[in-house]
């Protein structure tokens, strides 16, 4: 069977593919949306692929043929606020009906990270192809909402009826939003918003692909909103892979005075700033303030240990200097996966939490492999660093 597929992927990460009944369109349609982090400072994601299930469900597409996949670690959450019931929010989250798996997302240059594993550009590259050749697709569209989510597609092929938009370009962060007081936390990422937005309030069977991406570039001003390639596929209409819309009509949505656009990176301590600020309690500004000590030596202490690790590698202060300056494309994907993988499990984990920054250091492992340095020297240099070998 053909199938025409949309993926929205991002620091919520999905993919998704929608049923239509054009006989132009000549097979079945899915939508497949992951939500790819877990953990309440990172709401935002979750409650995005809510958003997008909201979409593609009101337009039209059956629930057999939408598959959801998120950590649902958010309705029960200790951190949720105690006046709303967990039922309530996954009532107003996915209208009851939204089929539900776990997974999880960041971006990285080159990868995805999921709770316990990544996804790399090398793998996604393969698996887009293997879809090719074997025909289980007949067109597909991606939405990547990640920190330097353009690494993901830059290298995506124009000739394989595979189309993509992604939150930023290869060297930059994407943005969450919405800040909410009484969660204490971020409630959307800036440009997964603007196009969910854009697909509430538009009639979705005029609007092309293409304009979407203009509106959703113009108005993503914090970040670069990029496109990759077939992107004649652009020229279909949106209803073509969010659903036809025949009983959704658009929807107007309330003003919004305050957008608090931050850095994704910087999400963790500017939820924990915002608390500071906003407690009369002692006891617990001490208790917040010692978890932003924490918070940032852990992030000079990765810092710090990745300019050794280069030091070493390269020899030279002055070469160190521009592997830590440059943002280099990915080409050696061998070497920076290899080097990825054995920084991730000799060194910083970011799969935990208290080390989710060192997802912001990968650039320069980038860098080392694209400058032709020898992978084994690499990981001798990690051992000396990491565990003092």
């Amino acid at each position: 069977m053909i199938l025409k597929a949309v993926l929205l992927l991002g620091c919520a990460l999905g993919i998704s593919t929608f049923p239509m009944e054009e006989p132009e369109d000549g097979g079945k349609h899915w939508v497949v949306i992951v939500a790819g982090s877990n953990g309440w400072y990172n709401y935002r994601h979750q409650a995005d692929v809510c958003h997008a299930y909201q979409i593609v469900h009101r337009n039209g597409i059956p629930d057999k043929q939408i598959i959801v996949m998120m950590y649902d670690d958010i309705a029960d959450n200790e951190d949720q606020p105690k006046a709303l019931s967990s039922i309530d929010l996954m009532a107003q989250m996915c209208m009851l009906e939204c089929p539900r798996t776990i997974q999880r997302s960041h971006g990285a240059p080159g990868l995805l990270a999921f709770p316990d594993d990544d996804l790399h550009v090398k793998d996604l590259n393969k698996t887009i192809w293997y879809m090719y050749h074997h025909k289980k697709y007949q067109k597909m569209v991606f939405y990547i909402e990640a920190c330097e989510s353009g690494s993901m597609m830059n290298h995506l092929a124009d000739n394989i009826n595979v189309y993509a938009t992604t939150a930023a370009n290869p060297k930059e962060s994407s943005y969450a939003c919405y800040y909410d007081d009484e969660r204490q936390t971020y409630l959307g990422d800036w440009y997964s918003v603007n196009w969910m937005e854009d697909s509430d309030m538009e009639d979705l069977r005029k609007e092309t692909l293409h304009k979407q991406f203009q509106l959703v570039k113009k108005r993503t001003n914090t970040s670069h909103v990029m496109q990759y390639g077939n992107r004649s596929i652009s020229s279909m209409k949106v209803m073509q892979f969010q659903g036809k819309g025949k009983k959704a009509m658009p929807i107007s949505l309330p003003p919004v005075e305050k957008y608090d656009l931050t850095p994704s990176p910087d999400v963790p301590f500017a939820i924990m700033k915002r608390k500071l600020m906003a407690t009369n309690d002692i006891s617990e500004a001490k208790k917040i303030a010692a978890q932003m000590k924490a918070y940032l030596e852990v992030k000079e202490f990765i810092q710090e240990s990745m300019q050794k690790i280069v030091t070493i590698v390269t020899g030279s202060t002055e070469q160190t200097k521009q592997i830590l300056s440059d943002r280099l494309t990915i080409s050696n994907y061998d070497c920076y996966q290899s080097a990825a993988n054995y920084f991730k499990a000799h060194c910083f984990n970011w799969h935990l939490p208290v080390y989710e920054y060192a997802l912001r250091q990968l650039y320069a492992l980038v860098n080392l492999c694209e400058g032709g340095y020898p992978i084994e020297r690499i990981f001798l240099a990690m051992n000396r660093v990491c565990l003092g070998n």
